[in-house]
């Protein structure tokens, strides 16, 4: 019987992912609260930050299952999901699976491909679940879409809507690294080092899908105090009053937000959740579902500004009950 724990084996992956790839600390901790919590990740940097070395060297360490998904203008449903062909010889429909069932999918520069074809990735995403010319599949366990996007070209992009954002568990920002991180990177380059060989094959792996089951249970029993319930609410509250939104955070959002403070308490080896794993994951959980008001937007006003006066002006708990 499995008994390694989530904080065990997040240690594990954390140990691995700083050989691959510097300075992706932030990176790592929200990718193993969306894939620890059972949900989903948008990773937005631009060109060259590492994001999607980052999910290919966590499919490749836990030995999962790995698709990549160039979203473009001209990508199908039916190129991401499946379609039936027939086969002449037996005069018989058949279906054949798109890239997307596997166990973990990248979705890259998700923005780059029109809203019908984004669609296609809501029911997945939701339901763990497909459906092909009326006949509905399972997607293999687990299943975890990473997704990407370029903050900063605008031109031919589909900015993903409200309802779309709102699937994705976390989003984390993929920064620049600081200056020793980067010479350390070119130091390993120098040494020999390539991004393009870590495949499941070079990679020494450190768990297997069935473990990332076994911690995505234990992440669900994780106590969620009452105090620690109403905090949560008080901030998806706060962000509704505000006078600088125009949408706060919906109920989804706060299920998010109280699911991956459950990831990161068993992340740090605790069976209870505090308001400190409330804040610490709001930012990864609630800023990419608020929208800004437009006069505030155009004074520069960003939403993830808007959530740190939130956290501020929210008290908070000392006592769990």
């Amino acid at each position: 019987m499995l008994t390694t724990s989530a904080s065990e084996l997040a240690k594990r992956i954390e140990a691995a992912m700083r050989d691959i790839i510097v300075g992706g600390e932030g990176t790592t901790f929200g990718l193993l609260v969306a894939l620890f919590a059972r949900g989903h990740a948008l990773i937005e940097g631009v060109p060259g930050t590492g994001k999607t070395l980052a999910v290919r060297a966590l499919a490749s360490l836990i030995r999962a299952e790995y698709r990549r998904v160039q979203f473009t203008p001209d990508l199908l449903p039916a190129d991401l999901i499946g379609t039936t062909v027939f086969n002449p010889q037996s005069a018989e429909f058949s279906i054949r699976t798109g890239p997307i069932v596997t166990n973990v999918l990248l979705a890259d520069e998700i923005n780059r491909t029109p809203p019908k074809t984004q669609s296609a990735l809501l029911e997945a995403m939701e339901e763990a679940r497909v459906t092909i010319d009326g006949t509905p599949l399972p997607l293999p366990r687990p299943f975890f879409v990473c997704a990407t996007q370029n903050p900063i070209e605008y031109e031919g992009t589909y900015p993903l809507p409200e309802a779309q954002l709102d699937r994705f568990l976390v989003k984390i920002e993929s920064t620049y690294p600081q200056r020793e991180q980067e010479l350390e990177l070119l130091a390993r380059v120098a040494a020999g080092f390539d991004a393009r060989t870590i495949e499941p094959a070079n990679v020494q792996s450190v768990t297997e899908p069935v473990e990332i089951l076994h911690v995505q249970e234990e992440v669900r029993r994780v106590h969620v105090s009452v105090v620690v319930q109403r905090y949560v609410l008080d901030v998806i509250e706060a962000t509704r009053a505000h006078r600088r939104l125009a949408l706060g955070a919906s109920p989804r959002a706060g299920v998010s937000l109280l699911v991956a403070a459950q990831a990161a308490a068993a992340i740090d080896a605790r069976d209870y959740a505090t308001p400190d794993d409330v804040k610490l994951v709001a930012t990864l959980v609630l800023p990419h579902r608020l929208i800004v008001q437009p006069q505030a937007e155009i004074d520069g006003v960003l939403a993830s500004s808007v959530l740190e006066e939130v956290l501020h002006s929210v008290p908070v708990p000392r006592e769990a009950s």
